[in-house]
């Protein structure tokens, strides 16, 4: 299963990536860290998943999925944040959100969504 990561911490992209390295049938084949570079990023090499944080420079999140989701409904989109406001989940969702974690309490979750994911491509 292909992966983009776009989020504005490295650290968490790093750790993330790591994490997802390890669970196996995952390949990373992006990183990025702001709304312009994960939108093209995420167009051009058609991850199955993209993990896309609401808060980085740019129009944000949001603005990613709804780009992503207009162009190519086939990626599955996880919002992993640090703002699991109603709010957010709401407009996450009304924009074509496949998932939407917490990133402080929702980790597992998330790992466990994205190895269902992965099994159900085979």
């Amino acid at each position: 299963m292909k992966v983009v990561i776009a989020d504005d911490s490295r650290v968490l992209i790093d750790h993330l990536s790591e994490i997802l390295t390890d669970i196996g049938g995952v390949e990373i084949i992006g990183k990025v860290s702001d709304t312009d570079a994960a939108i093209a990023m995420i167009l051009e090499k058609t991850p199955d998943v993209a993990i896309v944080d609401i808060k980085m420079p740019g129009l944000g999140g949001i603005h990613v999925l709804e780009q992503v989701k207009t162009q190519n409904g086939k990626i599955k989109v996880i919002i992993f944040t640090n703002y699991p406001y109603h709010q957010y989940r709401e407009k996450a969702y009304e924009k074509g959100a496949d998932y939407f974690f917490d990133k402080s309490g929702e980790m597992e979750k998330m790992l466990e969504t994205l190895k269902f994911l992965r099994d159900k491509e085979k």
